[in-house]
């Protein structure tokens, strides 16, 4: 049977069912079905579809993901993240921007300590943008760097995406949440480098107000009592991966435990937030988990049809060398970013983009993180961006997709140039992940 049709089967089916508004693990469901008849030898199929199941999930490299979840959401829930923005806003001073800066800092923080993308930009959405509108802050920088900010979370660990693309593409979950740490860093970098240059080239962007003094003592005490505690649980979540001392697994419990630590020396403790982030955690690990084992018979499929390797022949016959494939695959990631989710995205790509990477002898984790990164620009751009409709919910009645979508053009170059970047220096991903263990 010719290539072409399983494939265009499999792929129409996936689009057309959450095109009309069917979940995505559902819409995998329904086209393993149909694929396994067709393709699959029927009801022979459907019992080894079974057996996929449990084989799908029960998986070491998955174990941190709910882990991570509760971790962030305690850190929500509690109240922590508004310690740290008190301390950024009071360290930083009369800067010009100041508020944007705030933003920057305190969204890289969370992205460190929740691993969630939506929850970063909601939380940093709900608190910052009503402040920095009150002083006059033009909407693209009241708006970009809570964006911004947001998508730091898909790269810089413990990244919950980063766990589900390690565990599907069989990449080693704990090198690549590692890997983007480095890459993270250089990000919020380059953002604070717009923020400095918007700031210069429009100072009326972002205007100047009177900020009480603090005294040199007050910011010691700020920072002391509220950013060193939340670096040390960072150390506990990501030196202790790359020292060698501690599994991603291993790594998560710790999180966790420095978390229910700091709700009781900051007397933030309560059983209703323990018990509603369990809840959170629950409902997402229990979504995830479901869609990973949609995805996994669906890739079997894929392959048993023929129509995996007929793509891998089609694409790999262009003479357009490894780094014009690495290109073509993030141009479709970029398109699809724009009308699609991330595990969508994630689920419908790995299968066809793997072998190849192997084929061209990609490094499995520096390929993640191109991937990683690539994703993370589908979080903001129009017109299904997930962080623009986030940041929207928050923001004043009237707000239009299309300011949003301007605030976050800057940031979406940035994170295209780090991709540049990456791609010409893989050191810069892979030089952390070198050191693990030793």
């Amino acid at each position: 049977m010719d290539w072409l049709f399983p494939f265009s089967f499999l792929i129409a089916s996936i689009l057309f069912l959450m095109g009309i508004g069917l979940p995505v693990a559902f819409a995998f469901f329904a086209t393993n079905i149909a694929g396994v008849f067709l393709f699959f030898g029927g009801a022979r199929g459907i019992t080894q579809m079974v057996s996929n199941f449990s084989e799908a999930i029960t998986t070491y490299s998955l174990a941190p993901l709910p882990m991570f979840l509760v971790m962030g959401s305690l850190f929500f829930r509690s109240g922590l993240g508004e310690r740290v923005i008190h301390a950024l806003d009071l360290s930083i001073g009369n800067l010009r921007g100041r508020l944007s800066y705030v933003t920057l800092g305190s969204g890289s923080i969370f992205a460190a300590l929740s691993g969630s993308s939506l929850a970063n930009a909601g939380m940093m959405g709900s608190l910052m943008a009503p402040e920095m509108l009150k002083r006059k802050y033009k909407p693209h920088m009241a708006y970009g760097p809570i964006l911004g900010a947001g998508s730091l979370a898909v790269i810089i660990p413990p990244s919950t995406l980063g766990v589900l693309l390690g565990s599907l593409a069989q990449i080693d979950v704990g090198a690549l949440l590692i890997a983007g740490f480095l890459p993270g860093l250089v990000l919020v970098v380059l953002f604070g480098l717009l923020i400095f240059f918007q700031t210069k080239i429009d100072p009326d962007a972002a205007p100047q107000y009177a900020v009480p003094a603090a005294s040199g003592w007050a910011k010691f005490v700020a920072v002391t009592s509220n950013i060193l505690p939340m670096s040390f649980l960072i150390f506990c979540v990501v030196g202790t991966i790359i020292m060698g001392i501690a599994t991603p697994t291993e790594s998560a419990g710790l999180g966790c435990m420095g978390v229910l630590l700091l709700l009781l020396v900051y007397r933030k403790f309560s059983w209703s937030v323990i018990w509603k982030s369990l809840d959170d955690a629950m409902k997402v690990t229990a979504m995830t988990f479901l869609i990973i084992t949609a995805s996994t018979t669906f890739s079997q499929i894929f392959a048993f049809s023929g129509a995996s390797n007929g793509f891998i022949t089609s694409i790999t016959g262009m003479d357009i060398g490894p780094y014009g494939i690495l290109l073509m695959m993030i141009v479709i990631i970029l398109v699809l970013g724009m009308f699609m989710d991330q595990v969508s995205m994630m689920l419908i790509t790995l299968p066809l983009f793997m072998p190849i990477a192997h084929l061209y002898g990609f490094d499995p984790v520096w390929f993640g993180l191109m991937l990683l990164l690539a994703f993370e620009v589908g979080f903001t751009t129009p017109p299904f961006g997930l962080l623009l409709y986030i940041v929207l919910g928050v923001a004043p009645k009237g707000t239009s997709l299309r300011t949003m979508s301007y605030a976050a053009m800057p940031y979406v170059l940035m994170t295209l140039f780090l991709i540049f970047l990456v791609a010409m220096v893989p050191q810069l991903a892979l030089y952390l992940p070198s050191l693990m263990g030793r």
